[in-house]
């Protein structure tokens, strides 16, 4: 995949990556990963040469388990996840449920899920493997978000609320360089 040794490469220069991974990795989750604006806005710190990290409103961790659905399960790993640092909002979503919430057919995969995500740059999701070497998982690839360029995701049909969410978070005044794709 284009840019994917250059993610990994900028990721592991992140000051608390491997040690955040190593906390998801404690869990055992199903094809779990650290996703959305913890990678994307590193990398668009990187590339507008920030002094410091953006603060995170939450750190996204996504799984699949098709086995147990429940929220509280979520909710569970949120707390063991805060009990072992407790600097972030931990949240976690088993993506085997989120098309319930999204009235969609299930996901059948993160991969699956991701793709359905409203941008192509937060659709991005980074993880140990077995060797704890890193992983990407990016269904759409990595060329926006290398290229700077803010696209709703082609399995994302709400436009007004892609373009209602890029704009309530404030991405083009945090991150001047980001173009917006016209479709």
């Amino acid at each position: 995949m284009k840019h994917e040794k250059e993610l990994i490469d900028l990721l592991l220069a992140h000051p608390h990556l491997m040690r955040d991974l190593k906390l998801v990795q404690s869990l055992n989750l199903p094809d779990g990963c650290i996703a959305a604006g913890y990678v994307r806005n590193f990398v668009w710190d990187h590339f507008h040469r920030k002094g410091r990290m953006t603060p995170l409103n939450d750190v996204d961790i996504v799984y699949y388990d098709i086995s147990d659905l429940r929220e509280e399960t979520d909710q569970r790993f949120e707390q063991q996840l805060t009990a072992q640092h407790h600097g972030y909002n931990w949240s976690v979503k088993n993506q085997a449920r989120m098309h319930r919430r999204n009235n969609e057919l299930p996901y059948q995969s993160v991969e699956d899920a991701m793709k359905r995500w409203p941008e192509t740059a937060t659709a991005i999701g980074v993880a140990l493997d077995r060797d704890d070497k890193l992983r990407v998982i990016a269904p759409l690839g990595l060329e926006d978000l290398f290229s700077l360029r803010l696209r709703r995701s082609p399995f994302f049909d709400d436009d007004d609320y892609y373009r209602v969410r890029v704009k309530s978070k404030n991405w083009l005044e945090l991150w001047p360089k980001l173009r917006l794709a016209e479709e």
